[in-house]
């Protein structure tokens, strides 16, 4: 199986070119391919797969095996592959990408004939919790505010949980063994991708994400979307902010219709083969 190494913002996955390529079992080739120490190493396996309606359609597995809805750090990837790779024509600057959760179009930077980053249109934000909900983690009484941008998210404003005020400052061990109790809390029967926001100023936040099925990942597109667009909903943030994350910068822009936009880069690590 011929595969590429990508990443945006230090979120890496291992894309597989469907359009020439099959990929049996890949729920089971997901775990594998992503150890660290044993496979390619990765956040998860995503394929590019030809479509009717759009020049490609991204299937999103997580580092677990477990399939998910959208990426934003991944559709951004996919975008730069489809055009770099030449599944699309080099004058396109703009392509349509589709997800288990509809379509996408994304704004291409190209430099030197190759995208060096691209704007996402994330659709529009919504708010599934209260403004903000209660609720206890391990024993510890916290507030969140749940939001969906194709996929859900748990934001955790750190100044109002003084409890985990110093999450930034955690080491990854603790990170990844309390993360554990976020993302398999009762509250969300089909898990959940938990962000941990210092806000900066109006216009710039800190974030740690711990997310469904992979654990803590270097950055989290739909969750620096979730995170922006719920600083925005509860007064905290203007429309455009640049979120800080561990791999890199991403900056989000909320319009008048609550319609996200994600610009972040795109970049190409290797190519290789892996047998199956």
């Amino acid at each position: 199986m011929k595969f590429t190494k990508m990443h945006g913002c230090g979120n890496d996955y291992v894309y597989v070119n469907c359009f020439t390529e099959t990929v049996p079992n890949p729920e089971k080739l997901s775990p594998i391919i992503s150890d660290r120490h044993k496979g390619i190493g990765a956040d998860g396996l995503i394929l590019i797969l030809p479509c009717d309606n759009a020049d490609a359609f991204m299937q999103l597995y997580n580092a677990d095996g477990s399939s998910d809805t959208m990426c934003g750090n991944g559709i951004r990837c996919v975008a730069k592959y489809v055009y770099d790779h030449g599944l699309v024509p080099k004058d396109r600057r703009t392509l349509l990408i589709d997800t288990p959760v509809g379509m996408h179009e994304i704004a291409l930077t190209v430099q030197d004939g190759k995208v060096s980053s691209a704007t996402v249109d994330m659709g529009i934000g919504s708010v599934n919790s209260e403004l903000p909900e209660n609720i206890t983690v391990h024993n510890t009484p916290l507030k969140f505010v749940g939001i969906n941008v194709g996929n859900d998210h748990a934001v955790y404003f750190l100044d109002e949980n003084p409890a985990i005020s110093d999450i930034h400052s955690w080491p990854d061990s603790k990170f990844a063994a309390e993360g554990d109790y976020f993302e398999r809390h009762p509250r969300f029967p089909k898990r959940i991708n938990s962000e941990f926001i210092e806000v900066v100023s109006r216009k710039e936040i800190n974030m740690r994400v711990y997310e469904r099925g992979s654990g803590e990942t270097m950055a989290c597109g739909t969750g620096s979307t979730a995170s922006a667009f719920a600083g925005y909903v509860t007064g905290r943030l203007d429309n455009e902010v640049t979120v800080h994350l561990r791999g890199g910068d991403l900056v989000i822009r909320v319009d008048e219709n609550n319609r996200c936009f994600m610009t972040g880069p795109a970049v190409e690590v290797f190519n290789g083969e892996y047998d199956l």
